[in-house]
């Protein structure tokens, strides 16, 4: 066996040392940022086998060994080729998703408005979510359990303007931004606000909370996007409070990404703040050795948290995997080796972000 294959199984075999199902469930959460730049050009690649950055998020993926896992990143396409490519990657390499779900995302969903004011009407920011082409940069969801497909929500059809308290961006002179045909026409969810049941092997139910808000920088003055972020972040607080109809009545979880620190970096943090702090959740804190050992930088947070890497703005953290309170925490972290450990290599080519994973007991 070569040293590589052994370094792969000792990780694999230390995360995946928690019980069964039947004391414990793993639910992740991971950016892949497989995008590419056109459309069919990832299920390209995935099928060529020869991409480095590929073979390593499929790689992160198995080392993770999750039940549930929330993608991020990966583009959409209508008969669902794509993911369904990546599905057989992983089940290549031991790590198989019979289930799974990919509804289109906002992002590349074109509008024929000016939304972002730059006086164009075709560019990537005049899509209902950043994208220059339909579903880049989309949003999934794989599991060894059955989505119930029927149930599904998708919320991602909400006019921002028609969100609770909606913090919508205007100019000096009060009037909307860009216009007000954009903010009539102008949806919410950068990807997508999913709410997705899962059935457990006890027949219960698990639903999952899934999302990817778009970055709270690159606008103006309006600070448009930092608003839109903040209310994509928020929505699960008014979905939760009844706002869009009934709540999950059992145990859930949210998990994606809301590109917003607590205290670091750009947005609003307050926004963030509030969800890790709302009773209804749990805040497990999922940390890793590889980002404390990153070396300091200055930021308010702490250092081990961080998920993401970014060139300029740094360490920060900005994916989330967050139980409802009536699930038993069991374990939690990372997936973000330090220097040196096993598994480091392919944690820094898959991805700028790390995957995030709890495990769940009742």
């Amino acid at each position: 066996m070569s040293r590589a294959v052994a370094l792969f199984w000792s990780v694999l075999l230390a995360l995946t040392s928690a019980p069964l199902w039947a004391e414990s469930l793993r639910v992740a959460s991971f950016n892949t940022e497989l995008q590419r730049a056109g459309p069919g050009l990832l299920l390209r690649d995935i099928r060529r086998d020869e991409d480095a950055g590929i073979a390593a998020v499929v790689a992160v993926i198995a080392l993770a060994d999750a039940d549930i896992l929330a993608l991020q990143g990966v583009d959409w396409d209508y008969e669902g080729q794509t993911l369904a490519a990546l599905a057989d990657r992983l089940a290549e390499a031991g790590t198989p998703y019979p289930h799974r779900l990919a509804l289109q995302p906002n992002s590349g969903r074109a509008s024929g408005l000016d939304l972002d004011g730059d006086g164009k009407t075709n560019g990537p920011g005049d899509s209902q979510g950043y994208g220059a082409f339909t579903g880049q940069g989309g949003i999934a969801v794989l599991s060894r359990f059955p989505i119930r497909l029927s149930q599904v929500q998708d919320f991602s059809d909400l006019l921002w303007r028609d969100f609770p308290g909606a913090l919508l961006p205007t100019h000096p002179d009060g009037s909307p931004f860009p216009s007000d045909p954009a903010q009539s026409t102008q949806r919410l969810s950068s990807t997508g606000h999913w709410v997705v049941p899962i059935t457990l092997p006890d027949g219960s139910t698990l639903t999952l909370l899934t999302f990817q808000a778009g970055p709270p920088v690159f606008d103006g003055a309006e600070d448009r996007n930092g608003r839109r972020n903040q209310d994509e972040v928020i929505f699960w607080s008014h979905y939760l409070d009844g706002a869009f109809g009934l709540p999950p009545t059992g145990q859930f979880v949210i998990a994606g990404g809301a590109n917003l620190d607590p205290q670091d970096g750009a947005g609003r943090h307050e926004a963030i703040r509030a969800l890790l702090h709302d009773p209804r959740l749990i805040d497990p804190r999922p940390a890793s050795d590889g980002a404390a050992q990153a070396g300091d930088q200055g930021h308010h947070g702490p250092d081990r948290l961080d998920t993401v890497d970014w060139d300029g703005p740094g360490r920060q953290r900005v994916d989330y995997v967050l139980p409802s309170s009536d699930w038993a925490v069991q374990g939690t972290g990372v997936l973000w080796p330090g220097p040196g450990a096993p598994g480091h290599g392919e944690v820094q080519r898959a991805s700028r972000h790390r995957l995030v994973w709890v495990d769940l007991g009742r």
